[in-house]
């Protein structure tokens, strides 16, 4: 020990006890053993300052301890805040296919749709990181990555699809009467949104139709092959309503097509045509040697009727 420690060390234990004399009254020194008084006195003051000393130790524990998780917490509450203002900041993106065309598209999750013509779909930039949801009106084939995790899903008013990793026909154009699903691969399941019914599921050569009049489903055996022919340019019908095969020529030939007959609307027919080798008189041709209908021209416009 330095001679300037032991110097500072009796200094501090001559105060300590000079303390503890001066707090006994003069005529009470005499009855108690004043040494042992004092040492019983100094422990319990090293005792304190120990106390004193341990407790400023915890408390610059306690401090750092909470100045921690107050960084923490603002770090997570920034980092979801930051989260939530970047999905709000997506912008929703808009894919059409214009009459008298067709259109190829990947979606960010690597997912591939064509979509026949007058057919559009609606995105938004996020997809693929918090869900996979799109917004679709027309016709399109759907080739969909596989994703557990995230559900494929399609939105329109009458019919969502639901799909995990697959392959399907889907058509629903507006002006449409029916809403038809054709399953290629994989399996759907079908959520009815003009009629409360249970999910329904579709596996592969199955296809699903709905009538947006009454709400009704059916379902029956399909041929997903030729009914996605349209994506190179082979048109099939399979008992399609003629009301929706006169739109669907329409679309495709970008022509005026009107039924005279309105009992001609629910006639239904199996054809099949070949896009760049028929034009639009050959369809008609092709479809009045049913002798279920007639047609003629009147200016720039197609007339059908009985």
């Amino acid at each position: 020990m330095k001679q300037g420690e032991h110097i500072d060390k009796k200094y501090e234990y001559d105060v300590d006890k000079e303390l503890w004399f001066s707090s006994i009254a003069a005529n009470d020194m005499y009855t108690y053993d004043a040494e042992k008084a004092f040492r019983r006195f100094q422990e319990r003051i090293s005792s304190d300052r120990k106390e004193r000393s341990l407790g400023r130790t915890q408390w610059k524990f306690g401090y750092v301890a909470a100045v921690m998780l107050l960084l923490i917490s603002v770090s997570i509450m920034s980092y979801w805040y930051g989260k939530r203002q970047l999905e709000k900041s997506f912008e929703d993106i808009v894919v059409e296919a214009p009459l008298g065309s067709k259109t190829k598209l990947q979606l960010p999750d690597g997912s591939e749709v064509w979509l026949n013509a007058g057919s559009r779909v609606v995105y938004s930039q996020g997809f693929g990181v918090k869900n996979r949801k799109l917004k679709f009106q027309g016709e399109a084939f759907f080739t969909v990555k596989a994703n557990k995790n995230l559900p494929f899903r399609v939105q329109t008013s009458e019919l969502n699809v639901t799909v995990l990793g697959t392959k399907f026909n889907f058509r629903n154009y507006q002006e449409d009467e029916e809403v038809v699903v054709d399953l290629e691969e994989g399996r759907v399941s079908l959520d009815n949104q003009l009629k409360k019914m249970d999910t329904q599921y579709l596996i592969p050569s199955e296809k699903m139709t709905l009538n947006k009049q009454t709400g009704e489903m059916k379902i029956s055996s399909s041929k997903p092959l030729e009914v996605k022919g349209w994506i190179n340019d082979v048109l099939f019908f399979d008992e399609e309503l003629l009301s929706d095969i006169v739109l669907e020529l329409k679309r495709i030939y970008h022509v005026k097509i009107k039924i005279a007959d309105a009992e001609l609307k629910n006639e239904r027919f199996y054809a099949s045509f070949n896009r760049q080798n028929q034009n639009i008189y050959e369809v008609m041709d092709m479809l009045s040697i049913t002798w279920r209908l007639k047609y003629k021209i009147e200016n720039d416009t197609i007339i059908v009727y009985k």
